[in-house]
């Protein structure tokens, strides 16, 4: 993924996701995941479309294992939705665009 999706480590976790001042998505990614691909194109476009009014991130949970654990990350792909510091919505496995946005808006 490139463009408007910020890839963060366990080091800028918390200062990109926690400390936003909008809401944020996260999506939990590894490499190797084949539903992860697919997710992807999704996320990306969702970033392009939405941007300024969401932050979109993702973590490779192979690559930042502290982050992964921390938020019990048993599967990937796992989107998580963050607002003002806190965890508000959660999504495990592919997701459609449109299902994306009502996650973000939940």
């Amino acid at each position: 993924m490139a463009g408007n999706v910020l890839e963060l480590t366990d080091q800028n976790f918390e200062s990109e996701v926690l400390r936003s001042q909008v809401p944020v998505l996260v999506d939990f990614t590894a490499t190797w995941c084949g539903p992860c691909k697919a997710v992807a194109p999704i996320v990306e476009k969702v970033a392009t479309e939405h941007a300024g009014k969401y932050k979109v991130t993702k973590v490779d949970i192979d690559d930042c294992p502290q982050t992964a654990q921390k938020y019990a990350i048993k599967s990937v792909p796992t989107l998580l939705v963050f607002k003002g510091g806190e965890k508000k919505a959660q999504h495990v496995g592919t997701i459609s665009k449109e299902n994306l946005i009502k996650l973000l808006e939940s």
